[in-house]
Parts: structure tokens; C-alpha cells; sequence
């Protein structure tokens, strides 16, 4: 299986429904999103390649797939 990079937003996000379904993404602040991102089993990316712009895009694509029912 492919690992997962930062910006890999739509993957992230797809996998952040699956194990946290019951989230609204837009409660979650950016350090924790951060923390949550880098716990997913297949993600491999420098944490040190992560910004706020990086984590909007994925709080934003996380947003777009639960409104689609992921």
C-alpha cells in the first residue's frame, strides 16, 4: 500500500472519516489535526513538511467528504 505524504489531502481526509467519523472537522484545531494525521498507520511524510496551509487544505477536503457521506 502506497504511503500517504501531506499532500495526499483527499487520501487524508478520506481515511480521517474512517477513523473518526463522528468528528466535524471544523472543531478540530490545527496542532490537533497535525497529531491526528500523523497517527494514521500509512502515512510516512516529514513532519517538518507541514503548515498551516497544508492542514487548511486537509481540514477543507476533510470538510468535502463527510458532506459527500465518504
Amino acid at each position: 500500500m502506497p504511503r500517504i505524504k501531506w499532500a495526499d489531502a483527499d487520501e487524508i481526509a478520506y481515511l480521517l472519516c474512517q477513523a473518526c467519523p463522528d468528528v466535524d472537522p471544523m472543531t478540530v484545531r490545527f496542532t490537533e489535526l497535525r497529531q491526528r494525521v500523523m497517527a494514521l498507520s500509512d502515512f510516512a511524510d516529514d513532519p517538518a513538511g507541514c503548515n498551516e496551509k497544508v492542514l487548511e487544505h486537509i481540514q477543507m477536503a476533510w470538510v468535502e467528504q463527510r458532506r459527500e457521506g465518504s
